[in-house]
């Protein structure tokens, strides 16, 4: 395939066919890059399982990160049309994230980096890669290595955000095992809405309780694949961070 690393050239003029309150809205590659500092990734398909579980969700999540470092806007594109990537966008419920359709393959074509994935059906597509691009010029790419399948190692928001800054503090993922009515979880939940710290609330049963912490009490607490504890030892983790 032979990708090119298109860094220190603008990005191609393109005009991309949108859809906007139920309307077509046409808008051109100098309304989204032009003064601008955007970070773009581009990724097979819309609905497909590493975009959907993986790429376009960690993006979303490291949003204020990004915002920290000056970014102002973040665009995921895809050979898809307007309305898939509006229904895509609405399943994400990624709304500070614009969803772009390169629905023709044009800007995809001209990055050279339209590919033939007809072997799956899916005829012509973007391969994977990110790139920031500051005021239309692209500044930096990450362009997944060429191998079969559908490679996802450098292109994620992740080491992105590590290319803005080496020293880049990131969000910690918590997840609560909780149940209703339970005085200690809204004590939990209150601790971390206080530091404005995000986390996903897990219905408890008997079984998975024991499963993950062979305890049989809620709250119980996970914070980047560490176990904590109960409500307790969450204030006595947080005192400490």
């Amino acid at each position: 395939m032979g990708f090119q690393n298109r860094e220190g050239q603008s990005v191609p003029e393109v005009t991309f066919r949108t859809r906007v309150n139920g309307q077509w809205k046409a808008v051109t590659s100098a309304e989204i890059f032009r003064g601008k500092k955007v970070i773009l990734f581009a990724l097979p398909g819309a609905f497909t399982p590493t975009c959907s579980t993986s790429h376009v969700p960690r993006y979303n999540e490291l949003l204020p990160q990004f915002r920290a470092k000056g970014i102002d806007s973040i665009v995921c594109l895809s050979v898809n049309d307007a309305f898939v990537m509006n229904e895509w966008a609405a399943d994400q419920h990624a709304e500070n994230i614009v969803f772009l359709p390169d629905g023709n393959g044009e800007f995809s074509e001209k990055m050279g980096l339209l590919v033939d994935k007809s072997a799956i059906g899916f005829g012509k597509r973007s391969w994977r890669y990110s790139m920031l691009v500051e005021d239309g010029t692209i500044t930096k790419m990450f362009i997944e290595p060429e191998k079969d399948g559908d490679p996802f190692e450098v292109s994620d928001a992740d080491t992105m955000l590590r290319h803005l800054d080496p020293n880049a503090k990131l969000p910690l993922d918590v997840v609560l095992f909780t149940k209703p009515n339970c005085g200690f979880c809204a004590k939990a939940k209150s601790l971390l809405s206080q530091r404005e710290i995000a986390f996903e609330e897990i219905a408890s049963s008997p079984r998975n309780l024991r499963a993950v912490s062979g305890k049989a009490t809620t709250p119980q607490v996970f914070i980047n694949g560490k176990y904590i504890g109960g409500a307790d030892d969450l204030e006595a983790y947080l005192s400490t961070t």
